[in-house]
């Protein structure tokens, strides 16, 4: 039997079990052989080191368990760092669009509030969770195409779009590669519209309207993101809701916490000063106002745990956001000799984008196929992935209400059909070495000139 261990303090055994803990990290987690082709190159990969294990750790030691410390430092830090007054966790980027939709339903908007029947502009080119809140709600989703190389929504279809009914636009930004924020901002301020960024794709992003340059989902009055292990960032599961707007916010806390009036951090009572005095609703005077609840909400708070992993993230983050546009960029240069066979992608006018992945589409007038492409790639143990859905209302999930009132396009949807048939992406993600951006971009050569 091990002899047990008699710390002085605490904090004394915290850092004992943290040498550990990195002495850990460097025998069995870090990565120390180099990229030998053909070894598997994944679409992306979770990139840290021994300081997200301590930070666990500590929460862990703590046994908070639900938010806590560590994420009231991430949400002041993250807030701080994209430029916007509140930001809250959640437990994924789903909820965090869950979350963002779900306040524009709130009846404290008055006019502006979303109702059953309601429009909500969007694409169907994109990842299902940014359009399934709209149908969960009963509002009405209006699909816009979208173009090609940008793979963003087509601005010159938003008017065609427009209904009295439409409220909103909530639409993502593809990859990294921003939508035209300054037509959509416009087309949003002149008909008074709330818009949703969804920026789980393209955290870190910069976008310039009339010289002034801010981050991606600090446009819109809400943004949201992802941090699931593929994204710019992971805390494993997780994703953040952010706005700047202090109505909004104070509707974010309530959905996410259960639709509660009560403003108090978790673990703290009274925070108000005002906990058996009020009357809402038909309650009895005085009722507990930690068990009031405004709005039918949800409980989608993030861990501590997760949240620890965050706050040593961001700390890294900038220069995650340089290593995804370098290996963006090494292998753009890499496949400009083959664009006769594919369309490249292509960076939004005023953006500076922060890539998720690198998307290409076949030129099928050259005869190229990219079921055919994919295979190859993949045979040669390079991870693909198609553009989300493709087409969404393709789907199975669309089965009972295909054809229906439930949802209506505003012309049609050929770019959208095109990249469903035609497009794929590969990673570029900050663990990737410039071998291995090069040996990617030698195998997908040969895929497209192969007969």
């Amino acid at each position: 039997m091990s002899k047990i261990t008699h710390w002085k303090n605490e904090q004394q055994a915290r850092e004992e079990i943290k040498k550990l803990v990195i002495q850990y990290y460097h025998q069995f987690k870090e990565k120390k052989n180099a990229f030998t082709p053909g070894n598997r190159i994944t679409y992306a990969a979770r990139v840290f080191d021994e300081q997200e294990m301590c930070a666990l750790t500590d929460a862990t030691l703590d046994f908070w368990l639900t938010t806590g410390r560590f994420a009231e430092q991430f949400e002041k830090e993250f807030a701080t760092w994209i430029g916007v007054k509140y930001a809250h966790l959640v437990n994924s980027g789903s909820s965090a669009n869950l979350i963002a939709f779900s306040v524009l339903t709130a009846p404290e908007l008055g006019k502006r509030q979303i109702k059953r029947g309601d429009e909500v502009i969007t694409v169907a080119c994109g990842f299902p969770t940014t359009v399934a809140p709209i149908l969960q709600y009963g509002a009405v989703p209006v699909f816009v195409d979208v173009t090609v190389p940008q793979y963003n929504i087509d601005v010159s279809q938003l008017e065609k779009a427009l209904s009295p009914r439409t409220k909103a636009v909530m639409i993502a930004h593809t990859l990294g590669n921003p939508f035209d924020l300054a037509a959509v901002k416009s087309f949003c301020d002149a008909h008074d519209l709330w818009l949703v960024e969804d920026n789980c794709d393209a955290l870190g992003t910069k976008y310039t309207i009339d010289g002034q340059t801010k981050f991606t989902g600090t446009w819109g009055d809400i943004g949201t993101s992802s941090f699931y292990p593929p994204h710019h960032m992971t805390m494993g599961e997780g994703g953040c809701v952010y706005t700047s707007d202090p109505l909004l916010n104070r509707l974010i806390l309530s959905y996410r916490d259960w639709g509660r009036d009560c403003i108090c951090p978790s673990g703290y009572d009274n925070f108000c000063g005002h906990r058996f005095d009020g009357q809402y609703g038909e309650l009895p005077q005085g009722y507990d106002h930690k068990y009031v609840y405004s709005h039918l909400g949800y409980n989608l708070k993030v861990t501590d745990l997760q949240a620890a992993i965050g706050c040593e993230q961001l700390k890294k983050f900038p220069s995650f956001i340089e290593r995804r546009r370098h290996n963006w960029t090494r292998l753009y240069a890499a496949l400009k000799p083959i664009e006769d066979k594919l369309i490249l992608p292509q960076a939004a006018p005023n953006s500076e984008p922060s890539w998720f992945g690198f998307l290409i589409s076949v030129r099928t007038e050259e005869g190229v196929d990219r079921n055919a492409v994919t295979k190859y790639v993949e045979q040669h143990n390079i991870q693909t992935r198609l553009l989300f859905s493709g087409n969404l209302i393709k789907h199975p999930c669309f089965d009972e209400i295909r054809g229906t009132d439930a949802y209506r396009v505003a012309g049609d949807l050929s770019c959208t059909d095109f990249i469903m048939n035609n497009s794929f992406w590969v990673g570029v993600y900050p663990g990737m070495t410039d071998d291995m951006i090069d040996y990617m971009a030698k195998v997908i050569t040969e895929a497209v000139q192969q007969k």
